[in-house]
């Protein structure tokens, strides 16, 4: 064979093993863009255990702090960090804010939802009705859920430790007693409109001792989800908090996986 030939055959078989070899990548790259949304009684700040695991590992994490006036208001904030991102993004929501991401995770930069002990109502479904069905043992109780004249409710600094975070330390739990952001009671009985659920991979937390929402309502949710969900026995409420290790583990699962 003349050199040129030689040559010649050398490059069209570089060119084509170099094709395949693009053809056999991932035709997707892992989210970089992850977005937390907090529930009710709470703020963002709790969110910085997870936080910290997340940006380590090279995610970029934003926080969304709702103003918990009307589910309106909330979902209207997360959409405006959602459309800060660069690309697309996995939205997170504890509690109240599963409500919340439901509704804003209809936003085509987002790819993937986590709840985390979270509601996940569908179109023309409320929270407080589903809770009902399946009462909380907070709910149960009498004055352990407080509103004020105006119409803002708060949990009763009381019993916020054994209810809300009975697995923080005492301390910090009655700093997070008396530091919450009242939340306005029309957030929790307002229908949804939108359920991006029922389009979009969803990932979910139960939290085996959570006293706020029933676990067996958030298994309910994630069963009708088809989400992918992990169970953490002894997990208060508060287990974005206590157990940040498996709830960031969970998000990076949904990062990895959402885009595929």
């Amino acid at each position: 064979m003349h050199v040129a030939a030689a040559l010649a055959l050398a490059t069209g078989l570089l060119a084509s093993s170099g094709a395949m070899a693009r053809d056999a990548q991932p035709t997707h790259a892992p989210v970089r863009n992850i977005v937390l949304v907090h529930g009710a009684w709470v703020d963002g700040s709790g969110w910085k255990p997870v936080y910290d695991i997340l940006t380590k590992d090279g995610y970029h994490v934003t926080l969304v702090q709702e103003p918990l006036t009307s589910l309106d208001d909330d979902v209207a904030a997360t959409k405006r960090v959602v459309d800060l991102q660069d690309g697309p993004a996995v939205l997170v929501g504890h509690s109240y804010g599963g409500s919340v991401i439901t509704e804003a995770g209809v936003d085509p930069h987002v790819v993937g939802l986590v709840y985390v002990a979270a509601h996940a109502p569908d179109v023309g479904e409320d929270e407080a009705a589903l809770g009902k069905g399946m009462p909380s043992y907070t709910s149960k109780q009498t004055g352990a859920i407080e509103k004020t004249d105006d119409g803002y409710t708060y949990l009763n600094p009381s019993v916020y430790p054994k209810d809300f975070a009975a697995d923080l330390p005492l301390k910090q739990a009655q700093f997070e007693a008396h530091g919450q952001m009242l939340t306005a009671a029309k957030v929790f009985s307002q229908p949804l409109t939108a359920a991006a659920w029922t389009t979009k991979p969803s990932w979910g937390i139960v939290a085996g001792s959570d006293k706020i929402i029933n676990p067996d309502l958030e298994r309910w949710y994630y069963e009708r989800a088809h989400s992918h969900t992990t169970v953490i026995p002894g997990a208060s409420h508060s287990v974005y908090e206590s157990r940040p290790q498996q709830v960031a583990a969970v998000i990076k699962q949904a990062a990895q996986h959402a885009a595929q």
